[in-house]
């Protein structure tokens, strides 16, 4: 049986990953910060360590085969750099450094599509891409490019495959993290939607790439784990089909979004915390495309549609708050016919 070690498995993907790779029939050592933060089944082929990211697992590394690290700080509204390379740069030195130490085969670092380039729907982003404006200036995403690049520089004894996920959707989204784009339509009447779009997978599909990179993967290869390029406007109105909802779907004009982010430099420069600002608002008005074309052909994934991912979130949405699901069946054999 082959061992894994394996980080930040309480969020989304880290939770899906888990599923996956016990299904496959790993076993899975999880650092996790308290055990009662695990909402997955517990599995006799699961062991739950606790502690911080900083913590000495050397002991544990000894006895596994490879690393997956997806632990980070994804939050947008902390206020220095300092704050994200903590968590996404020094906490994957250590790690890899203990992992070299260990004899570990191979290093999975998860990452984020937005330390490449994103392209339109002409020409489409891709690993060969260099990182474009406004991500150059988001903190988190230049943290992850920092910790990428640490991580090929030093892979002459361990080997590292880096995977880059753009916008994942589907279940155990507890928090809820991504899936907070389904509740600014979801069950409401009036939606705004900002002008740009963006590249969504199913957290399912990001998963299996990565355990597919396990034995896939190649050392110091970069991976985009990406799937269905969509305007905002109509990702909306895929979820008021599958909900069978009718809210009115009005624009939000570049120039609300533009002040919104001129709001938010300004109470940054007063430290006062939020997801406001110049860089984001922009995120929200381009077409922040990729293709997965790289991880079809090496790492073997079949990408499920977009329509499953928004039912799957949605399903785990409604069976988390009120024990039942209350999405309809009709979409569901809309999308078996399909």
């Amino acid at each position: 049986m082959k061992k894994v070690f394996v980080t930040g498995i309480t969020g989304l993907l880290g939770t899906n990953v888990v599923i996956k790779l016990l299904k496959d029939g790993y076993f899975v050592i999880a650092l996790v910060r308290q055990k009662s933060r695990y909402y997955g089944q517990e599995d006799e082929n699961l062991q739950l360590v606790e502690g911080d990211l900083l913590s000495d697992v050397s002991q544990y590394l000894k006895t596994v085969d490879f690393v997956i690290h997806i632990a980070a700080e994804t939050s947008q509204n902390l206020l220095s750099y300092e704050k994200y390379k903590e968590t996404n740069y020094d906490v994957v030195v250590h790690l890899f450094s203990e992992s070299v130490e260990a004899g570990i085969k191979k290093f999975l670092f998860v990452s984020t599509a937005n330390t490449m380039g994103y392209g339109d729907i002409k020409g489409l982003g891709n690993e060969q891409s260099r990182q474009k404006y406004p991500f150059t200036k988001s903190f988190y995403a230049q943290s992850k490019r920092e910790a990428e690049n640490y991580l090929l520089r030093n892979n002459k004894t361990t080997d590292v495959v880096i995977l880059n996920p753009t916008f994942m959707i589907g279940a155990h989204d507890r928090k809820p993290s991504s899936g907070k784009i389904i509740y600014w339509v979801w069950k409401k009447k009036l939606v705004f939607y900002p002008s740009g779009g963006k590249n969504f997978v199913h957290v399912e599909d990001a998963a299996q790439g990565i355990i597919n990179a396990i034995e896939k993967g190649k050392n110091g290869e970069k991976y985009l784990l990406a799937h269905e390029n969509c305007k905002y406007k109509d990702f909306f109105k895929k979820v008021n089909a599958i909900t069978e909802q009718n809210p009115l779907l009005l624009p939000l004009p570049d120039f609300v979004l533009i002040f919104l982010g001129v709001l938010g430099d300004v109470l940054r420069f007063f430290n006062i915390k939020t997801n406001l600002c110049s860089s984001n608002m922009k995120a929200l008005r381009i077409n922040n495309y990729y293709t997965g074309q790289k991880s079809i052909d090496e790492l073997g994934i079949h990408y499920q549609p977009m329509d499953k991912a928004i039912m799957d979130a949605i399903n785990f949405f409604e069976n988390k708050e009120y024990a039942i699901s209350k999405v309809s069946l009709k979409p569901q054999v809309r999308l078996q016919q399909n």
